[in-house]
């Protein structure tokens, strides 16, 4: 019975993000904010319900089954990749350096925060 609560309580942030973003014409894709949402829940509510625990966690165990479509993908339509390889793989690079730099510079902040806390 856990299993069917969790699944009902992740529909059903997906459904209101779909009606957020509809509603208020966001540019976002309504499952993102039905995530955005779960999020706000589960800090409000301050841990996380057995139910939602235990699909999150089944669900996390097939994840690699999510990728199978992107990969068939990547196969029909190959000779768009290849007409485009370059300015994707200069991307992907460049995207992948400035989220280590904006990381490295979040930690370091991070950590002189804890630091000074620490040494008050």
């Amino acid at each position: 019975m856990s299993l069917i609560v969790g699944f009902i309580i992740l529909l059903g942030c997906q459904f209101l993000g779909e009606l957020v973003v509809r509603g208020l014409s966001i540019p976002v894709p309504g499952p993102v904010m039905g995530m955005v949402i779960l999020l706000v829940a589960l800090l409000v509510n301050g841990r996380v319900p057995q139910g939602l625990r235990k699909t999150g966690e089944g669900l996390l165990n097939y994840l690699t089954l999510l990728f199978v479509p992107a990969g068939v993908g990547m196969m029909v339509h190959f000779e768009l990749i290849r007409a485009d390889f370059w300015t994707i793989i200069v991307t992907l690079v460049v995207s992948t350096a400035v989220t280590l730099a904006v990381t490295a510079k979040v930690m370091e902040r991070v950590n002189q925060r804890a630091t000074v806390e620490r040494a008050e």
